[in-house]
């Protein structure tokens, strides 16, 4: 028994932002920056940000939906709902933001919960869907990373405001008889906690610290690119495989140097590397379903070809899986 993607989809608010329209918003405040200073340091050029009303759980219905479409499988036959998101629509985690999209997707009675693995949480979502599959447990299940992170950004700290976007994407893993998920590998580090964070805490009724993102980019960026090369020689020696058998690399699109990095340090050319980063922005765990959707979708990647995707994310949490579309 094998798990395989069967449908892939994703969605992005309409509210698109240049790095004009950011530098103009933050001019207003007193903030410099410019359109050359981000795309050389991340390579983003836009992002795209929701309206205020708007929850992570609304962004993954509709990246869900196409998912779905794609795969043929109807709503009802889906038995497993796994969401990854560092932004649930609930500030104390509850109800999860899985249980609110069974909700609006109207199809309930089978499991569903959240995943908190930061940047890297679709990757540690497709593991567990991979083993529920396999274990007999489900047939079908709806994996998605959603993001909200315009909530959670401080407007007025350049070196974090300038990176984040809005977004989701999904896939629907089913049961079956032929090779699909290849290979998975998971790690972490909470000694590492500090570098990446939203330390703020719900306290009695009050919010305890900052709600904002925080990181420390340059240490992020060094254990980032070891990380994943690492994690990916991992995954691909537990597949049997070598990098010159790779059709794709998807990684999670964080920052463009890192997504450089890696490709030199596996040998993989630029050409094999889906990048999203510079029109998406940094979408945390809706990075890697909505990279693997676009290159899906315009024909890139095609049935039968071999894929590797891997992020690394806040906890410090990184991870990879090697698939066969």
């Amino acid at each position: 028994m094998f798990s395989k993607i069967i449908g892939t989809g994703s969605y992005l608010p309409p509210n698109r932002v240049t790095n004009h329209d950011l530098t103009q918003q933050l001019a207003e405040q007193g903030i410099e920056t410019s359109d050359e200073w981000i795309v050389s340091r991340s390579g983003i050029s836009a992002r795209h940000f929701a309206e205020r009303g708007v929850c992570a759980s609304d962004l993954a219905v509709y990246a869900a939906e196409r998912a779905i479409e794609m795969s043929g499988v109807k709503k009802d036959q889906i038995d497993l709902v796994i969401v990854a998101s560092s932004t649930p629509d609930h500030l104390g985690s509850f109800p999860s933001t899985a249980c609110i999209v069974q909700k609006k997707l109207g199809i309930s009675g089978g499991g569903a919960f959240d995943v908190q693995a930061v940047c890297s949480g679709f990757i540690y979502a497709i593991t567990i869907a991979d083993a529920m599959i396999k274990s007999g447990n489900n047939k079908n299940v709806l994996v998605i990373g959603a993001e909200l992170y315009s909530r959670i950004l401080d407007f007025k700290d350049r070196s974090t405001c300038v990176l984040f976007g809005d977004g989701a994407g999904a896939v629907v893993m089913t049961a079956s008889a032929e090779p699909g998920v290849l290979a998975t590998k998971l790690h972490a580090d909470g000694n590492y906690a500090h570098i990446l964070t939203v330390p703020g805490k719900s306290a009695y009724g009050a919010l305890d610290g900052s709600s904002f993102v925080h990181m420390d980019g340059p240490a992020v960026f060094k254990i980032a690119v070891s990380m994943l090369e690492k994690v990916a020689s991992e995954v691909m020696q537990a597949a049997n495989i070598a990098a010159s058998d790779l059709d794709w690399l998807v990684p999670h699109q964080a920052n463009i140097r890192i997504m450089q990095s890696t490709a030199k340090k596996l040998n993989l050319p630029l050409e094999k590397v889906v990048v999203t980063v510079d029109q998406h922005g940094n979408t945390s765990a809706a990075s890697i379903p909505l990279a693997l959707d676009c290159a899906v979708r315009d024909g890139r990647i095609k049935a039968g070809q071999t894929v590797l995707m891997e992020g690394v994310g806040g906890g410090f949490t990184w991870g990879a899986v090697i698939v066969k579309m």
